[in-house]
């Protein structure tokens, strides 16, 4: 029998504490009727006691969602506690999560506070929340290392008390998945009322364990996960959302569990809070990432034209992305590029390929990456040899709100000219250039990089630029960043242009 598993996102509390992850009131909304729509069961949208501003946040959250539980966090005192119960007072379905450490570590350290002491705290907490709120949750901070024994105490009165959800967190990612497993079954088989209440796993990632050590809790008996989406959280982060749901979904016969996340939702959700919080997604990051549904070696591009099942074991799509990714690169072979090709609406003859192929391996060799764009540039320029570039052969702003900047251009033989001004000194290069080229673009998306160390470094810009409804992708480098920027965006313009031979 396939058993239910309830999804407790943190991303709004947990995540959010992530170095440069803050969220203001207006982006907590967003992030959370994002959430909604992924289906978590509950959203844990902060911290109440910790600011007027996060206060107002876990307020404005709970009165906008409708569906998930919204909980708010209180330590195991009085004023924690009514402070979050206010926060949460107009949510459909609030739940009040407060916690306290149980491991000797904490005691000693952190709270000086003796076992009996720290047993007594935690039912006092649970009974004044219970009193507040419907739903209560209690975490046992740092259960992985808190003794045995001690912990069915702790969790026992908890439960006494009038907890609904018992947490057995993992808080600094020091155990493993047999180990987690068998805590929670442990103290479920061992603890009274156990049968009466969910139990809950928190874990983080300081070993790169949280996704296994999540899904060995589930083994022991746990049938909530707490989680991030993009798997952000304090110092290397929390159990991923989504690599944990996919795990679930995926290997059925390992985990038999149903989640009510629509996993449609997921690339949408964590690209939403990439963009809000500026935490850029590894490429190599299972699910999310760039790379996740990308083949690049040769043999894998053949053995996923032939069937994808081969290489992919999830489709894209279930997770919300349009397709794979044959990625152009040194590694790829003739089967890849000529898909590619044919993807592009080109269709090409076995000689076209190979003179092609040779052209590509050329500038595989120069580029790390080969984009749609550069592929349809060498196509272009392959049936029709007279096309010619341009390239930026002077470059002069000053000013800075408005900037004035003076460009030359060189295509062929030919030398231009022209100036322009704008809002900075990119701005008015780009429209200088718009100028001489007579098209007119706009930037999407620009980045900049060191690409060396040192004061002297290299900077590497790369653009996206919209150009007649079409993004176009460029990349320029230059010990100037506003130089490289401007070589960039003149990659992509070039681009375009080549593109129009084929149109």
């Amino acid at each position: 029998m396939v058993e239910r598993v309830e999804i407790f996102d943190t991303t709004l509390r947990d995540g959010e504490q992530s170095p440069g992850a803050s969220m203001n009131v207006n982006e907590k909304i967003q992030m959370a009727l994002q959430l909604e729509r992924l289906g978590v069961d509950i959203i844990e949208a902060g911290f109440p006691i910790a600011s007027e501003q996060e206060f107002e946040g876990v307020q404005k959250v709970a009165a906008a969602v409708k569906k998930p539980r919204v909980a708010g966090l209180a330590r195991a005192n009085r004023a924690d506690i009514e402070r979050a119960a206010k926060a949460i007072e107009k949510a459909e379905r609030p739940v009040l999560h407060t916690f306290i450490a149980t491991s000797d570590i904490h005691l000693e350290h952190k709270l000086r506070m003796t076992r009996e002491q720290v047993l007594e705290k935690a039912a006092e907490a649970v009974r004044l929340a219970k009193t507040l709120v419907g739903r209560v949750e209690f975490s046992a901070e740092d259960s992985t290392r808190s003794d045995p024994k001690y912990l069915a105490h702790v969790v026992k009165a908890a439960i006494d008390a009038g907890a609904d959800v018992i947490n057995l967190p993992d808080t600094v990612g020091y155990t493993t998945p047999i180990e987690i497993e068998e805590m929670f079954r442990n103290v479920i088989a061992t603890v009274p009322g156990s049968d009466k209440v969910v139990f809950s796993c928190h874990n983080h990632n300081d070993l790169g364990l949280a996704v296994a050590n999540a899904l060995a809790a589930l083994r022991g008996g746990a049938r909530q996960i707490e989680c991030c989406v993009n798997g952000i959280g304090e110092r290397a982060g929390n159990t991923s959302l989504e690599e944990v749901v996919m795990a679930m979904k995926t290997r059925q016969n390992v985990y038999p569990f149903e989640t009510g996340i629509v996993t449609e939702e997921i690339t949408n959700t964590s690209r939403l809070l990439g963009n809000l919080t500026g935490l850029t997604i590894s490429y190599n990051k299972p699910i999310v990432g760039r790379n996740a549904f990308a083949h690049e070696a040769g043999i894998h591009q053949h053995g996923v034209i032939a069937s994808r099942i081969t290489y992919e074991i999830m489709t894209p799509e279930s997770v919300g992305r349009s397709s794979n990714d044959l990625i152009l690169g040194k590694h790829s072979g003739k089967h890849g590029l000529a898909k590619r090709c044919a993807d592009l609406g080109f269709t090409l003859d076995e000689n076209e390929v190979t003179e092609l192929y040779q052209r590509f391996s050329v500038l595989a060799d120069k580029k790390k990456e080969i984009f749609e764009d550069d592929l349809r540039v060498l196509l272009a320029t392959m049936r029709n040899e007279s096309f010619e570039t341009y390239s930026l052969e002077q470059l002069r702003t000053s000013g800075s709100d408005p900037a004035m900047a003076l460009v030359k251009l060189k295509r062929g033989g030919e030398e231009f000219f022209d100036t322009a001004i704008g809002d900075g000194p990119v701005d008015a290069a780009c429209q200088a250039i718009e100028r001489v080229v007579g098209v007119s673009g706009r930037l999407q998306e620009f980045n900049i990089r060191a690409a060396s160390p040192g004061k002297d470094a290299l900077g590497e810009a790369h653009v996206t630029v919209l150009l007649d409804g079409k993004s176009y992708y460029g990349t320029g480098a230059s010990t100037d960043i506003i130089e490289a920027a401007v070589k960039a965006y003149l990659s992509a313009v070039n681009k375009y242009l080549a593109l129009q031979l084929t149109a």
